[in-house]
């Protein structure tokens, strides 16, 4: 089967498409036919040995978190799938890939009516973003400052908080303003002089932070919480330890049942996820230089 893979850590130039042999799912496991493949910033971290404290990656390695398809074969003891069920979710061998092994508990099935590339894109942002809101403990009436609202992560967070009855802030690039306003977000610049916008926009002050950016808002992001680091949380910038910052990671693994109830919100229409641009399979390399170069606005996409 075709898929990409890398033989040593690096730029984006190390992945290649190549012919592997498929895998062969073990007990509690199915293996997927991949209809899309998500892009995440994560993969290219990993891909370029930067996080490999983190994520121990051994080489050969194919990239890739999240995916849709169809199960083409299920493991012993798997029960909840069968051949021919359409699924999103988290692939344990690497989603950019024409067949990917996957947990059977991290599946959950595809609505009808809900695209193949919208399916792919919804485990790790939709996850994420709901993850990290209830670690802040985000309650109707509360002002939430949301950095990198624009993104993947962020524009699905920026829903969610909403849905809540919160107000968010969302910082962006002025070209993602007008999407924010759509979203029900607040829009704010980021860089020099944030801290004077959000306090003119929220005098009051804000109840919460969620750093989805990673780009060094976190002293002011602090300081906007009046000094404290209580209900600031990071999954992006590095410096959130030496900083006392909370850093979210799922580390419970993640939920397909909350999976289930997103996925079913994106196909009512009651949850926007926006795709910001869609590549063969082949062309993994030039969308890890997309997500590499930031400022994207939704989520990038293969197609096996």
């Amino acid at each position: 089967m075709e898929a990409i893979v890398y033989e040593e850590f690096g730029g984006p130039d190390v992945l290649h498409l190549a012919e592997v042999d498929a895998p062969r799912p073990g007990p509690g496991q199915v293996r997927v036919a991949v209809r899309a493949a998500g892009v995440n910033p994560l993969d290219h971290k990993i891909r370029s040995g930067r996080m490999e404290a983190a994520f121990p990656t051994p080489l050969p390695a194919t990239p890739g978190a999240e995916l849709a398809g169809v199960v083409d074969e299920v493991g012993e003891g798997v029960t909840a799938f069968a051949p021919g069920d359409e699924v999103l979710g988290w692939s344990a061998t690497g989603s950019y890939a024409a067949r990917a092994l996957a947990e059977a508990a991290s599946l959950a099935r595809k609505p009808e009516g809900l695209s193949w590339e919208t399916a792919a894109v919804l485990p790790v942002a939709t996850d994420t973003a709901s993850r990290v809101l209830d670690e802040l403990a985000l309650s109707e009436g509360e002002t939430l400052l949301l950095h990198g609202a624009g993104g993947g992560v962020g524009s699905v967070a920026v829903q969610l908080a909403v849905a809540r009855g919160a107000t968010v802030i969302g910082t962006a690039s002025p070209a993602n303003h007008d999407y924010l306003r759509v979203l029900g977000a607040v829009p704010v610049a980021y860089g020099d002089g944030l801290v004077e916008r959000v306090r003119e926009l929220a005098p009051q002050g804000v109840d919460a932070v969620f750093d989805a950016s990673g780009r060094g808002a976190l002293p002011a992001s602090i300081e906007l919480r009046g000094g404290t680091t209580d209900r600031i949380v990071t999954i992006a910038d590095g410096d959130a330890a030496e900083l006392g910052v909370a850093f979210s990671a799922s580390g419970g693994g993640p939920s397909a049942e909350r999976l289930a109830a997103n996925a079913r919100l994106a196909a009512d229409g009651e949850l926007r996820v926006e795709i910001a641009q869609v590549f063969p399979l082949a062309d993994a390399a030039s969308a890890h230089e997309v997500s590499e170069g930031g400022h994207v606005r939704g989520k990038l996409v293969l197609l096996p």
